[in-house]
């Protein structure tokens, strides 16, 4: 008897703390620190996504509120998902009209004549946060970083606070983004769809590939975003956190606490599995660790990273992250 009533204290002791850090996380507003914007309609078109893909409509604030809002989310970042220059002003008027959007990433080519005067004209706009450069766009950041106007043009990124977001990463930009930190070491980076990077089979290169993200898990100004979770295996797409768990567990051990943020990918990730799945998944992850754990991944350290614009009573205040 003693024994089974230990058991049942036990048991219910455990599932009191994992009601209450589900609550936790249930309450703890959520800032998704990557979605992207974009209008079909519009007699240009656009770049991305192409018209064959099971997302082309378009995706503009409200759509992504009605979503999303269920789940907690008071704000997001867009991230650029068009390469062209105009674009940037687009994203910029459309998110002055919805309070949800606290902070955009733009497209600018690092090395280009004009960097420093297209940086300078849309810094001026508090809502952009930074830029993306990677594996994108037939880019190559390995290539680029030997090149001193590039090298230049990001030191002034860094000198504007802004932020430099890679995109789609494979152990190629892993390593290019260990050199640029090398020579920028103010510049924050932003390491996008972590989950989404496969390891080298080889054992030498796995190796390489594991001591550069260590490299990058002791650097402060280096943040991680949990984003580009799913993914499609032998046709299905796993919805069970235990399919995933290996590859979440290696970041958390890798950026901690204090450098993960959450980001859906939407609506790019409905190609593979709708805003509530993708949205349970991370928080399920979260849960697991303590409520302030959950805070930090879900808004705090997005504020860290990016320093976004606090535009609604539901956002989270700006100095109760800095303590």
């Amino acid at each position: 008897m003693k024994r089974r009533r230990f058991l049942s204290t036990t048991f219910a002791g455990a599932l009191a703390h994992a009601s209450h850090v589900f609550a936790t996380a249930a309450q703890t507003p959520v800032i998704d620190s990557h979605i992207h914007l974009f209008d079909v309609s519009r007699p240009q078109g656009v770049p991305w996504p192409p018209k064959d893909s099971t997302i082309y409509k378009s995706a503009l604030p409200g759509r992504f509120r009605k979503v999303a809002a269920p789940y907690g989310v008071v704000g997001a970042i867009e991230i650029e998902c068009s390469p062209w220059l105009d674009d940037n002003r687009w994203v910029l008027d459309i998110a002055a009209k919805d309070s949800i959007i606290v902070g955009t990433v733009g497209d600018l080519e690092p090395g280009t004549p004009d960097f420093g005067k297209q940086l300078e004209r849309l810094h001026r706009n508090p809502l952009f946060r930074g830029i993306r450069y990677g594996n994108l766009w037939n880019r190559d950041l390995s290539r680029e970083i030997g090149k001193v106007e590039f090298i230049n043009d990001l030191k002034l990124v860094a000198a504007t606070g802004l932020v430099l977001d890679t995109a789609n990463p494979d152990p190629k930009l892993i390593h290019a983004v260990v050199r640029l930190s090398d020579r920028i070491p103010n510049l924050r980076v932003v390491v996008d769809h972590l989950p989404e990077l496969t390891p080298p089979e080889d054992s030498i290169a796995r190796k390489a590939c594991d001591a550069d993200l260590h490299l990058l898990g002791e650097r402060p100004q280096v943040f991680a975003k949990v984003s580009g979770i799913v993914r499609k295996v032998d046709g299905r797409v796993p919805l069970d956190l235990d399919f995933y768990r290996d590859r979440l567990d290696r970041i958390w051990g890798t950026f901690g606490p204090d450098r993960l943020l959450y980001g859906s990918d939407w609506p790019n990730c409905d190609q593979w599995a709708e805003y509530p799945d993708v949205f349970r998944l991370a928080q399920k992850f979260i849960s697991e660790k303590d409520p302030a754990s959950a805070e930090k991944f879900f808004w705090k350290n997005s504020l860290r990273a990016y320093a976004w614009v606090k535009r609604d009573a539901d956002q989270p205040e700006l100095r109760s992250a800095l303590r």
